[in-house]
């Protein structure tokens, strides 16, 4: 997907080092399996050049029991080693939906302990009540909305952006 709608924010106006900005008030929800799995209006957004948002949720407003660890991890320049979670409910099962940094480096400590879900992963990620249009490619989590324009970094051919 290359353009979201009209939009507000262009990916290339986000910053590199990514910034993480307050989405507090805005009501983001995850849902998987017929379950809300989350539900906060405490999100942040983390905003990097050529992604769309990731939002991350604090865990009291997630239901942390459906979620085990995964294996794997991954490394981020600027956040540091993240670990992922199944997301698992009743009979169905989200292999790797969520992450998390246990430790991060300095710049991004106010993510401590908060999750973040691909929306591709799940059944359906809202913002506000818009349903979240997933990133493309398998590595990257953004949360594509309206507000939101690109071309966005993960599809086939962008590795090199």
């Amino acid at each position: 997907m290359t353009v979201a709608g009209r939009g507000t924010e262009s990916v290339w106006d986000y910053p590199r080092p990514p910034a993480v900005r307050s989405a507090r008030g805005r009501l983001v929800e995850v849902r998987f399996a017929g379950k809300l799995v989350a539900s906060t209006t405490q999100a942040v957004r983390v905003l990097e050049t050529s992604h769309p948002p990731v939002f991350y949720l604090p865990p009291d407003d997630v239901a942390t029991e459906l979620l085990s660890p995964a294996d794997g991890e991954s490394v981020c320049e600027w956040k540091g080693r993240a670990r992922y979670w199944d997301l698992k409910v009743d009979s169905r099962t989200a292999v790797r939906a969520a992450w998390s940094y246990p430790h991060l480096l300095p710049g991004y400590r106010e993510l401590r302990g908060m999750l973040a879900f691909y929306p591709g992963r799940v059944d359906l990620c809202t913002v506000d009540g818009e349903a979240v249009h997933a990133q493309d490619g398998d590595f990257y989590g953004g949360w594509i909305t309206r507000e939101i324009t690109g071309p966005f970094k993960g599809g086939h051919g962008t590795s090199g952006w």
